[in-house]
């Protein structure tokens, strides 16, 4: 081989290893491309619900993943909470873990809090997914959600082809996403606390008439979607003002507490409570008819009822509820959801109002609100 045939084959390599090079860059271009629109993204999002749904389903397609699952530090269970409350029960979404602490965690990440790439090990993996890849050598990624001292999380990728994740890898994408993922999680957990606070009762701890109010619209269009009845309880302590006049405003403060207590176990989850003003409660129930809202009513009344409540000084506090229920049936309804959310209050308040001439300490139907017949161009039906 002559010297012009070695240079040529010189030049035949460096081409090679410009080209892959370059290849390299457009990889690299792509891959922050992606980066930046899933945290362009990302950074939008002002809901829990929305920021886990939206991580979940976009780091998987975006990158086209086998595996995505996002591990949460619960220790409070202020996100199943909220993620209750917004109709989202962690339990069935198959991605979500929710860790009622954040030790085993901190063992995969170390001091450092570096992400780990690699093969499956049990120690690290096996309690972040819910289910796990079927290839015997998939790998995973787990991204540590870190934030002010506080480790929030992981995000955990994992791929059935075993050289996707590496060890010797390099991490600058996934330490970036995992930053801007860390922070969003931060925002949006203290707005959903702040938001939170300023629809609770402090008193009481359940929520506040603002919240009810903003609530009611959406439970309607909820069950005009299902199919189902919504049921509303007007609910009030009766006698409150003897209770306080006899045992003092502080122990009427714990009355109303222990009220809400008992009424709020009565319900599901997904069921709305809130303290209307005052001694009085309001609550919105689906339920398959009017006879099951009765029930729920009648179950509460008697619960409140047998309470063992007694005042600081030993004396049994008799405590009785007065409750007026209304049951709203969707099929056919022609108006939109702030008139029927009037029509709703109203008449549970009014069965409220029966219950108190009928003898105070009672559940009293208002009846079922039906929907108005929808007009046709024929006129109505």
């Amino acid at each position: 081989m002559n010297c012009l045939d070695e240079l040529n084959t010189e030049l035949r390599v460096l081409q090679s290893h410009l080209d892959n090079l370059i290849d390299c860059v457009r990889q690299n271009d792509i891959k922050l491309h992606r980066f930046q629109t899933l945290e362009m993204t990302m950074l939008s999002l002002n809901s829990l619900r929305e920021l886990i749904e939206q991580t979940l389903q976009d780091t998987r397609q975006v990158f086209e993943l086998d595996h995505v699952s996002l591990a949460l530090v619960d220790d409070k269970k202020e996100l199943r909470k909220f993620l209750e409350e917004d109709g989202l029960p962690p339990d069935q979404l198959a991605e979500l873990v929710l860790l009622e602490s954040a030790s085993a965690l901190e063992k995969s990440f170390g001091r450092l809090m570096r992400p780990y790439l690699g093969p499956f090990r049990r120690e690290h993996c096996g309690s972040l997914f819910k289910r796990l890849p079927t290839h015997p050598d998939a790998s995973f990624a787990l991204l540590p959600l870190y934030r002010r001292g506080r480790l929030l999380g992981s995000l955990n990728l994992a791929s059935e082809n075993p050289a996707r994740f590496g060890v010797s890898m390099a991490t600058d994408f996934l330490d970036r996403l995992s930053a801007v993922l860390s922070v969003c999680l931060e925002n949006t957990l203290n707005f959903e606390l702040l938001r939170r606070t300023s629809l609770i009762d402090p008193l009481t701890g359940v929520n506040n008439r603002r919240f009810f109010d903003q609530r009611i619209g959406e439970e309607i269009n909820r069950v005009l979607r299902g199919g189902s009845c919504l049921a509303c309880l007007f609910l009030d302590i009766d006698h409150f003002k003897r209770i306080n006049d006899t045992f003092g405003h502080q122990t009427g403060d714990l009355v109303l507490g222990e009220v809400a207590r008992g009424i709020r176990s009565l319900l599901r989850n997904n069921d709305v409570l809130a303290r209307y003003g005052g001694e009085e409660f309001i609550a919105l129930l689906e339920v398959s008819s009017e006879d099951k809202a009765m029930e729920v009513a009648e179950r509460i009344r008697l619960h409140v009822e047998r309470a063992d409540l007694t005042s600081r000084d030993g004396r049994r506090i008799p405590v009785h509820l007065s409750i007026g229920v209304a049951t709203m049936e969707p099929s056919q309804w022609a108006g939109d959801e702030k008139t029927y959310a009037a029509k709703l209050i109203d008449l549970a308040d009014r069965a409220l109002y029966l219950a108190k001439g009928r003898g105070r300490n009672r559940v009293v139907s208002a009846g079922l609100l039906r929907p108005e017949p929808r007009k046709t161009a024929a006129g109505t039906r």
